[in-house]
């Protein structure tokens, strides 16, 4: 019976994060393994290379856990997860699915925006020929530029902007600024927003919040 993969990772308090394997490293490159790729390769494939790259493997009786080794190389945050590990393949599929369902939003969001990117703000231009921007730091939704000629990286997150998204933001944003050598403003765009990151982007001048809304059309197909 195939079992399905999640990433573990440390979260900012010590705690564990759990997501599903395929859809973390579509939406984190920089964590892909070299020579991998996380849409062409399969999941043994990638988790064989993430062994290697000193990742530790944990092979529950439902589900495989590759656990991302923090700063000090260390996996032991994922105890806890592993002692108290109650999941069955329904919530596992579930996981996974919303999974996917996310990833694909985010996708449909960013080809959406590159359509209408003045909702976001006059003026602005994208600047990346289509095509996400790969930085130190990871690949970036968008980039555009502003009137006065300064960089600006979007964002996209689909439902709710955690906290760890403003990390994301501000490290893309500093890997410009240092390729570029220009002065790079960030905005992140999302459904909605957990009260940490709108306190986080009041105390950073060029970091600005946009929330989504959907507006549905008909058509006829037949």
């Amino acid at each position: 019976m195939k079992k399905a993969h999640y990433v573990v990772m440390k979260q900012a308090d010590g705690s564990p994060e759990i997501a599903p394997m395929m859809a973390w490293l579509r939406q984190h490159p920089e964590d892909v393994p070299l020579g991998r790729n996380a849409t062409k390769h399969t999941s043994r494939q990638l988790r064989r290379a993430l062994c290697k790259g000193g990742w530790e493997l944990e092979e529950l009786s439902n589900r495989v856990l590759l656990i991302r080794p923090d700063e000090d190389q260390d996996v032991s945050f994922a105890d806890e997860l592993l002692e108290n590990d109650i999941s069955d393949e329904d919530q596992d599929e579930e996981v996974t699915q919303a999974a996917e369902i996310t990833f694909g939003l985010e996708r449909d969001l960013q080809s959406a925006l590159r359509s209408n990117i003045a909702q976001l703000g006059p003026n602005l231009e994208i600047i990346d020929g289509g095509k996400e921007r790969v930085t130190k730091a990871g690949r970036l939704d968008i980039t555009a530029k502003d009137s006065q000629g300064n960089i600006v990286v979007i964002e996209l997150k689909a439902g709710t902007a955690l906290p760890d998204a403003v990390t994301q933001v501000l490290a893309y944003m500093g890997a410009i600024a240092e390729s570029d050598q220009k002065f790079v403003r960030g905005i992140l765009v999302a459904g909605e927003f957990h009260e940490r990151v709108i306190w986080a982007a009041r105390a950073v001048p060029n970091l600005e919040l946009k929330k989504y809304s959907f507006q549905f059309a008909f058509e006829s197909v037949n």
